[in-house]
């Protein structure tokens, strides 16, 4: 039994995993995150791994991180680390800048030998001195008990090897007094397949487990509160399955198949894959041979009826950026997901920014306009690709979703809601009686919505392409005041989408005189930076912007209130700059970062307290 006087009470907790490429350290970060949502603690992860395919093992460059944040009010994976796991010298090297002076530092002392820290470039045979670490280090020998564990398992030395992750996991599951139960039941789904596999990773996990219950007299275990939650089944969930199941909602509420034609592309793949495993639901998710075949296919998929998505990053937007201002003078309605990185070129593939917003906005030739839209944290990620699909098809409309590295990534606990909780979706089909009044096929609703007819139905032949079109008959028109009647339409259709969306919210000191405002994946950092300025006595409001393009209708209201109106954003200030452009009365400051990192919560505190302390 687990000597309860060694258990510590804690709020919350972060844990960093850190190791080869190799090592196993997503999975291990995964399967820890999953339990400690399954004991109802809320959780936010961020995964920070290389670009390359694999870097020689033992180097800097070949590093993989997961960072995981549990307890009560939890909104960021964390600045720093409480605790940090290192498989080997280079990890430990890569990573202590993340670790706090309090922390615990796990070690595998196995790869700490001197080939090892070569390897990692260290000068000395000190490598915590060399590096300034001043965390309490426990030292595990995990490779050489790992290689004991699993003597008589028959697997072949690399194979054993490959357990060593699930040793790291047991031991922070005896630590931090999470059921390895759990754990357990997930790493047998995970090796469903490959029963002998499951029976080492569970021998050597187990191992993990009892040598923290073994030597607990120097190590406290520490038990993370959890929040009083509302009831139902949660999971966790990463921003991109999200992503996927909120379009399949949204097919289920539309009526309409969904339809997902794309290419592959970090780091947005993984809406691909989710989605082509839901052949059960009627999901068609093909993958095309580039990007504009992507778009293209979505395209005649949304022409005939379905609710068509194509998905991709930076570079993919750009590709498609012909295809897309097809669909805005075709007025069809299509879901475009960025799942942004950083750039230019092929830049950081696996880092996030938010760098893709003018792309999002005006990346297209001519008058192109479309609604642009962005969800705050993995678990919001359903949300929006929901509202996205519904404002595509109810104002036939291609939508931009712009998600990030960061959030498509990272995961949440996420409480899987009822259908009923989400509205119907009503696709905006021509009645019948329209033939009657003389239908044609530029006609339009009092929002200046055209209607989707969808080939073969009885009455309503029409054509549509890339070429103006009539403002009625459809037919190509070169007439200069038909086009500017056209252009004027289409732009007036995206300003009256902010009649469908919701007010903007603002939140945290409602006495406050600076207003932080941020968007898209910087939510959480954003939001508890105003919690901590609040507490230490400053007066900072707080509003998250959703929706994009367009504005929310109040939002010059909001701004107006405001003396210092503060834009904190992880790109040079594009969003700034947009909200500038629409609000000229309003001066507007700006925090930025570009480092593929997302913020730190004591960056934007120390950001924000330099403003409000100027003259």
């Amino acid at each position: 039994m687990l000597d309860k006087t060694n258990v510590k009470m804690l709020e919350k907790v972060v844990v960093r995993f850190s190791g080869d490429s190799g090592d196993g350290m997503q999975l291990a970060g995964n399967i820890f995150s999953n339990v400690s949502a399954g004991v109802g603690n809320q959780i936010s992860t961020f995964p920070d791994y290389p670009a390359e395919i694999r870097a020689p093992q033992g180097t800097l460059s070949g590093v993989s991180g997961f960072q995981v944040h549990i307890g009560k009010g939890v909104h960021t994976p964390g600045d720093l680390a409480d605790v940090l796991v290192s498989m080997n010298p280079a990890a430990l090297k890569q990573n202590v800048k993340f670790l706090k002076p309090s922390g615990v530092a796990i070690v595998d002392i196995d790869s700490f030998k001197k080939a090892d820290l070569d390897k990692a470039l260290y000068k000395t045979d000190n490598p915590y001195e060399e590096i300034g670490l001043k965390a309490q280090v426990v030292e595990v020998p995990i490779t050489s008990m790992v290689k004991a564990a699993l003597a008589d398992s028959g697997l072949d030395l690399k194979s054993i090897l490959r357990c060593k992750n699930m040793f790291a996991l047991g031991f922070i599951c005896w630590l931090f007094d999470r059921p390895l139960e759990s754990a357990l039941r997930q790493l047998k789904n995970k090796f469903a397949k490959k029963p002998a596999i499951f029976e080492a990773n569970a021998k050597v996990m187990q191992a993990g487990y009892d040598y923290g219950h073994n030597i607990h007299a120097s190590v406290s275990t520490y038990r993370i509160e959890s929040d009083n939650i509302r009831p139902g089944v949660y999971t966790d969930v990463n921003g991109n399955t999200a992503t996927a199941w909120g379009l399949i909602m949204a097919s289920e509420k539309s009526g309409r198949p969904l339809f997902l034609g794309s290419y592959p592309i970090t780091p947005a793949t993984d809406i691909l894959h989710e989605l082509a495993k839901r052949k059960d639901l009627g999901v068609k998710a093909v993958q095309m041979e580039d990007e504009i075949a992507g778009v293209c296919s979505a395209i005649g998929a949304s022409f005939a009826g379905n609710l068509a998505v194509t998905s991709t990053s930076g570079p993919g937007l750009a590709l498609k950026g012909e295809g897309i201002g097809l669909a805005v003078m075709a007025e069809l309605p299509l879901v475009v997901i960025d799942v942004q990185r950083g750039g230019p070129s092929t830049g950081l593939p696996t880092k996030t920014e938010q760098t893709d917003l003018m792309q999002a906005l005006y990346g297209r030739n001519g008058e192109s306009p479309l609604a642009v839209v962005a969800p705050a944290s993995p678990a919001d990620c359903f949300d929006m690709a929901f509202e996205a699909a519904r404002i595509a098809i109810e104002h036939m409309t291609p939508v931009i979703l712009l998600s990030d590295a960061f959030i498509g990534n990272g995961s949440t606990a996420w409480r899987i809601p009822e259908a009923d909780e989400y509205p119907e979706i009503h696709p905006h089909f021509p009645s019948p009686d329209l033939l009657e009044k003389g239908w044609k096929p530029y006609m339009r609703d009092e929002n200046d919505v055209r209607y989707w007819a969808i080939p073969g139905t009885p009455g309503f032949a029409h054509r549509l392409g890339g070429l103006e079109k009539d403002s009625v008959t459809s037919a190509i028109s070169t007439d200069p005041a038909n086009h500017e009647k056209m252009v004027l339409l289409r732009k007036e259709k995206i300003e009256r989408i902010a009649l469908d969306i919701p007010a903007l919210e603002v939140q945290g000191d409602p006495d406050a005189d600076t207003l932080l405002i941020g968007w898209g994946g910087t939510f959480g950092h954003l939001f508890t930076a105003v919690e901590e300025l609040n507490a230490a006595g400053k007066k900072v409001a707080f509003a998250h912007f959703r929706y994009i393009n367009p504005l929310p209708a109040n939002t010059k209201e909001v701004l107006a209130k405001y003396k210092n109106v503060v834009v904190a954003e992880l790109n040079t200030g594009m969003f700034a700059d947009f909200l500038q452009a629409k609000n000229p009365g309003i001066n507007i400051r700006r925090i930025n970062k570009i480092q593929g990192q997302p913020f730190l919560v004591q960056e934007i505190v120390d950001g924000v307290t330099k403003i409000m302390e100027e003259k």
